[in-house]
């Protein structure tokens, strides 16, 4: 196996230096970090294949310093800072900053509002499973926002996320099933999502919950359930469990 060798105080990687330069270029790599890197595998007699994957250790690891550092500034406001820092990272497949870049179009932080823009990142964040994303797509599915509205589709995200434990897409998807829109009327299965949002204290799941325990849809009718449910609902903030 060939090894780097050191030449004119530079590394010289070879047939494939190119390439390889291309690589480290695209992870934002200088000059005098490759050339670092090619004097310590001549030294060292590492292989470059290791040397590069330490590399992409390295890159990794600035790229979620870097997402903290997007968090940051939206945080404080700074939207100029976090939209370059998301999107940045957006376009290297960092599924989180996908789903806050989707955040920044869709509500006009930091660039103008472009709620297709939103969709597509919301989308992109929602296939690499990022619960967040998953919830924020369907919602723009069932209110046709960014696009076509699509209630299956919009079940399709809630449910993904909901099963990640989101319990704005668990409270969601139990209304979906309440309502029969995307999916068939199933008043039971209403329920089990109800109560696991209300459970992590979504309000409006509660309130709902309540409800169906006042009508008897879904469950045995009972009205102490009903109260105790709009209750909580109450306390975790939801006007119209008052």
């Amino acid at each position: 196996m060939s090894r780097c060798r050191s030449l004119g105080g530079r590394a010289d990687w070879g047939a494939g230096e190119v390439a390889v330069q291309e690589i480290f270029h695209r992870l934002d790599f200088d000059e005098t970090n490759l050339g670092l890197l090619g004097d310590i595998a001549v030294n060292k007699k590492i292989a470059p294949a290791v040397i590069l994957g330490l590399s992409f250790l390295s890159a990794f690891g600035r790229a979620w310093g870097g997402y903290d550092e997007a968090v940051a500034a939206y945080y404080n406001a700074d939207y100029a800072t976090a939209l370059k820092e998301f999107r940045l990272l957006a376009v290297q497949g960092n599924k989180d900053a996908q789903a806050d870049l989707g955040i920044m179009y869709e509500n006009g932080y930091g660039v103008s509002k472009d709620l297709h823009e939103a969709r597509r990142w919301y989308r992109k964040a929602a296939e690499q499973g990022n619960p967040k994303a998953q919830y924020n797509l369907g919602v723009m599915y069932a209110k046709g926002t960014g696009g076509p509205q699509d209630y299956t589709e919009a079940v399709k995200w809630y449910r993904k996320a909901a099963e990640q434990g989101n319990p704005s897409a668990q409270g969601n998807l139990g209304f979906m099933y309440m309502t029969g829109q995307g999916v068939p009327q199933d008043y039971g299965e209403a329920v089990k999502w109800y109560r696991k949002a209300a459970e992590q204290g979504d309000a409006s799941a509660a309130f709902n919950l309540g409800s169906m325990y006042e009508s008897g849809q879904g469950v045995v009718q009972d009205y102490i359930e009903a109260y105790a449910w709009w209750n909580i609902g109450a306390a975790k903030g939801d006007p119209a469990a008052h």
